[in-house]
């Protein structure tokens, strides 16, 4: 059955701007978004560089694949018109947290260029959505593999699988690349922490 859509609906301004909130928090709100295979360590940089940020009282938030998928996008499957709509909601989400002033970490694997693109056309391209390549062969995410997905999914148990059973498009120009079967969790969040201090998003 065809869910019927809203209509007349308007937008209603609040008199407090995003540049206010960004005052009082001290910091931009904006976006980094952690993309690659299953296992490549997206969740893990996220945690480490949020760690790093509260360290210095920014007001930040992390969206998890996993944890999205309890709540908000429960209803969505593996097939490639759920993931689709899995990326379309967290973009509006991640939107709204940068107009919040939120500085907001999306570790979803998001593997088509298309989606990714949609997400950060909301931003408007001022600057504040970061593509974050986390790239490491699938051979060493495989090894990692702390879920046993690769497992299931080469014992064709777990369908739509990215990396083995669907497909993983690698971003083509990334603001921030990041080799993760070189480099340490620590190395990593340093070349983000740079990143973000060189292109004055945060003190």
């Amino acid at each position: 059955m065809d869910i019927q859509k809203a209509a007349n609906i308007h937008w209603h301004k609040s008199q407090i701007v995003r540049s206010d909130r960004e005052r009082l928090n001290g910091h931009r709100g904006l976006t980094l978004w952690f993309t690659g295979l299953p296992a490549s360590g997206k969740s893990t940089l996220a945690v480490a560089v949020e760690r790093q940020m509260h360290r210095r009282n920014c007001r930040t938030y992390i969206l998890d694949g996993d944890n999205i998928r309890h709540g908000l996008n429960s209803d969505l499957g593996f097939s490639p018109e759920d993931r689709n709509e899995n990326i379309r909601r967290i973009g509006e989400v991640a939107n709204l947290l940068r107009d919040a002033g939120i500085i907001n970490m999306v570790a979803f694997i998001s593997p088509y260029r298309s989606d990714r693109q949609l997400a950060r056309d909301l931003s408007k391209n001022d600057g504040t959505f970061i593509e974050v390549f986390v790239d490491c062969p699938a051979m060493v995410c495989e090894k990692r593999d702390p879920k046993g997905m690769y497992k299931k999914a080469r014992q064709g148990s777990l369908k739509e699988f990215t990396g083995v059973s669907a497909p993983y498009e690698a971003p083509e120009s990334p603001e921030i690349h990041l080799h993760t079967e070189r480099y340490a969790i620590d190395e990593c969040v340093a070349q983000i922490m740079n990143y973000l201090v060189e292109n004055q998003l945060v003190s």
